[in-house]
């Protein structure tokens, strides 16, 4: 029988007993990063096996990264706990139990990743998940409410359950480290872009979990350029690192955000302003979750259908907010379905 657990925000959480496995069976769940790792560098941003011992400290968060003989955990290893966080949510925002124990099909979490699905992709997971375990963090980063100084691995343990012909992995077990799991529970996530897994260079990848995590829906957001090269991580100098970040603005291949280099060193970051494209207004990626959190029991995709044929046929009126229009209309849709019922 579940268990539950309390949220940062008060609301009871469901939890699976102890034991018991999360089936990952959500295609449609949008990816979501826990606000810990996306503030603080834990992963490297080089290619190559990186085995330095990290240690970052900023106000009163304080943090060791080591590695394993096979290096440090990278930010492409991250997509890892990216999907096991978005299953997590997906389950939660249903009131679905959930457990730290999750029990996935490989071939979902690279093609939701982006990435390669032919036997060297697999390859590199089987590598990912040897890193993610074997780099271990000691910090005091608060998660869920609680700030307790601990050591852990990112994910504490994996099991390759079955292996098709031709030794491709086809189930994997992971189990999360109980603080990366209490972060999903008090519900300290943010949702990223789809495109977020197109971006090839590990620096592009941090710059924008960085953005999405100081700018957010703000309009624009500034910080130092010292600042920004201790919370990337990178261990490039600083007219280097000045060269690589005017590169990552001239390049506008960020989604949601562009990145500038100001005078004296300031980089301002400015979220894109929303398009209206031949279908219509442009809708966040995690927007049908939202949806079906108030709308339960209805289709979000055809509630979304309904919806832009209900903005055609008004007129194409501009509209301020289009994910609150969308939400509003999926809000009169359930109450008229519950009154029939």
């Amino acid at each position: 029988m579940g268990q539950s657990m309390t949220t940062g925000t008060g609301v009871a959480a469901p939890v699976a007993a102890p034991g018991e496995l999360f089936i990952c069976d959500y295609p449609w769940a949008a990816p979501k990063d826990d606000m810990a790792s996306m503030e603080h560098p834990l992963f490297t941003l080089a290619t190559r096996p990186d085995r330095r011992i990290l240690r970052y400290t900023h106000g009163e968060a304080q943090i060791e990264v080591t590695p394993s003989v096979k290096g440090l955990a990278t930010i492409h290893d991250k997509d890892v706990l990216i999907f096991c966080v978005s299953q997590l949510m997906a389950a939660l925002n249903a009131g679905l139990p959930t457990s730290p124990v999750l029990h996935l099909r490989a071939h979902d979490l690279l093609v939701a990743t982006n990435r390669d699905t032919s036997g060297d992709g697999y390859r590199r997971l089987r590598e990912a998940l040897d890193r993610l375990s074997g780099t271990r963090i000691v910090t005091n980063i608060e998660t869920g409410g609680i700030e307790s100084t601990r050591g852990f691995g990112l994910i504490d343990a994996w099991e390759i359950l079955r292996k098709a012909r031709g030794g491709r992995m086809v189930l994997v077990t992971i189990t999360l480290s109980d603080w990366i799991y209490r972060s999903v529970v008090s519900k300290s996530v943010l949702t990223l872009h789809r495109d977020y897994f197109r971006l090839r260079k590990p620096l592009e990848r941090r710059i924008y979990e960085i953005a999405r995590k100081h700018c957010g829906r703000q309009s624009e957001w500034h910080v130092g350029l010292e600042t920004l090269l201790k919370k990337t991580g990178s261990t490039s100098p600083r007219r280097v690192f000045r060269r690589m970040i005017r590169d990552i603005g001239a390049a506008d291949s960020l989604p949601d955000y562009t990145v500038a280099l100001e005078e004296g060193d300031l980089v301002r970051v400015r979220a894109r302003r929303p398009r209206t494209g031949r279908d219509g207004p442009v809708l966040d990626t995690d927007i049908h979750e939202r949806v079906r959190a108030v709308a339960p029991g209805l289709d979000p995709y055809r509630l979304e259908a309904d919806w832009r044929h209900h903005w055609e046929t008004s007129g194409r009126p501009a509209l301020r907010s289009p994910n609150a229009a969308f939400v509003a209309f999926a809000k009169a849709r359930s109450k008229r379905s519950t009154a029939a019922d």
